[in-house]
């Protein structure tokens, strides 16, 4: 089954940056209040043109009666940005997924350094508002390709210049390239936790630069699932759904999930695209073959969880917690 869903009204749409807008909604009735969420959490927009996208959340996470997204128009948009950009309009309304966190701001550490790449400020920028309120160290490291394409920047300015939070811009227009991550991140210690968010290049480099490093307290959040290019699946496998006593087999080319839903079942999901984590599901036997945007190296590693969605066998039976 479908995740339970919220009825929004688009409130407001606002300009932020080249190519990129916020939507701002609330209720669409009005004496309700959207659940509470956590800074680094995430909505999947149910878009009327059928797209199911997932967009962090970017307001204050002590809001209760709207959620922001900012929403970059992507050029390689598969239908969802483009449809935002082109069609969303104020005053319609649109089915919302409740908030889900894969990307959890650890509120107890002593110190926090955010890094933004692009359009992946929107989770960071929600989690500076919070270090601030709650009077945590933080800084912020924000990297565009050029200044007007860098959203809330006016905003973030003030609230660094307000709680005097040290905050470093690179623009790859104005220094000739990419940022210099271990140039960025070194001597900020290694009991300080670090958060990314950006183009996969840059997280890629961001992880690899924190094991270099010596800085284990590393968080990331994808836009997109890693598509790692394997050879086509030729055989079958089986999944074995331990609480429903179900076995499924599972032909070459199609998802765990669909396999599961034409045999009877209703796991949750969303996105189909291993991004939202509506899917997870706990491993109980079996070797996975990982293809999500969420979980890290060391949860692949631990084999203990898998999105169903995107994600595969590779040494069954596949024993799953369904």
């Amino acid at each position: 089954m479908s995740s339970p869903t919220l009825n929004a009204l688009v409130h407001t749409m606002r300009y932020e940056a080249d190519g990129i807008v916020s939507v701002e909604f609330r209720p669409a009735s009005p004496e309700v209040d959207f659940p509470a969420f956590e800074a680094g959490s995430h909505i999947d927009l149910h878009l009327p043109n059928g797209l199911v996208r997932s967009y962090s959340l970017c307001n204050p996470s002590t809001d209760r009666q709207r959620y922001v997204v900012g929403v970059l128009n992507d050029r390689k948009s598969r239908g969802g940005s483009r449809y935002v950009h082109q069609q969303l309009r104020v005053g319609m309304t649109l089915a919302i997924s409740h908030p889900r966190n894969n990307f959890k701001l650890e509120e107890g550490a002593g110190r926090s350094v955010l890094v933004a790449g692009g359009i992946g400020v929107t989770p960071i920028w929600c989690m500076l508002q919070r270090l601030a309120a709650i009077g945590k160290p933080a800084e912020l490291i924000y990297c565009a390709r050029s200044r007007k394409e860098s959203a809330f920047g006016e905003a973030i300015a003030a609230l660094a210049a307000e709680k005097a939070i040290p905050l470093t811009w690179h623009f790859d227009e104005e220094k000739g390239g990419p940022p210099d991550l271990a140039a960025l991140l070194g001597g900020k210690g290694a009991d300080s936790h670090y958060y990314c968010c950006g183009p996969t290049p840059m997280l890629d480099n961001f992880e690899k630069t924190c094991e270099q490093l010596g800085l284990p307290n590393a968080h990331i959040e994808r836009f997109a699932a890693v598509h790692v290019e394997t050879p086509s699946a030729t055989q079958s496998y089986v999944v074995e759904c331990a609480k429903s006593g179900k076995t499924v087999e599972v032909p070459p080319g199609k998802s765990i999930l669909d396999s599961l839903i034409d045999a009877g079942l209703n796991p949750d999901h969303s996105c189909k695209e291993g991004v939202c984590g509506a899917c997870e599901t706990k491993v109980l036997d079996g070797e996975v073959d990982h293809h999500d945007g969420i979980l890290t190296k060391l949860e692949r590693a631990s084999n203990k969880t898998m999105m169903i969605c995107v994600s595969g066998c590779k040494r069954g039976p596949l024993v799953l917690d369904i």
